[in-house]
C-alpha cells in the first residue's frame, strides 16, 4: 500500500486539489437557478473538479518512454539468450 501511494501520489494529490476546487467553485460561483447541468449541484462539481486535477496534475507526472520500455525488453530477450 505504501508502495501505491509513493508510486501515484502526484494524481491523488491532483485528484484531493481538484475536488476542493470544484466545491469552492460551485460554493462562491455556482449556478443559483438550478439550470446550470453541472455548476448546479456540488456533487457534480467535486466530480468535475477532481477530473480536471486528475488530467492537470498527471501531465507533471513522470512516464516511462516507449524508447526505455523497447530497451528494457532488449536487454531481457539478451539475458534470456545468454542463459541459453
Amino acid at each position: 500500500m505504501k508502495n501505491f501511494f509513493l508510486k501515484h501520489w502526484l494524481k491523488i494529490a491532483g485528484i484531493t486539489v481538484g475536488a476542493l476546487a470544484g466545491y469552492l467553485y460551485y460554493y462562491y460561483v455556482g449556478c443559483v437557478s438550478g439550470t446550470c447541468p453541472i455548476t448546479s449541484n456540488p456533487y457534480r462539481m467535486l466530480i468535475y473538479g477532481a477530473l480536471l486535477g486528475y488530467l492537470l496534475f498527471d501531465m507533471f507526472s513522470q512516464k516511462n518512454s516507449p524508447k526505455k520500455v523497447i530497451e528494457t525488453t532488449e536487454n531481457q530477450e539478451e539475458e534470456k539468450n545468454n542463459k541459453l
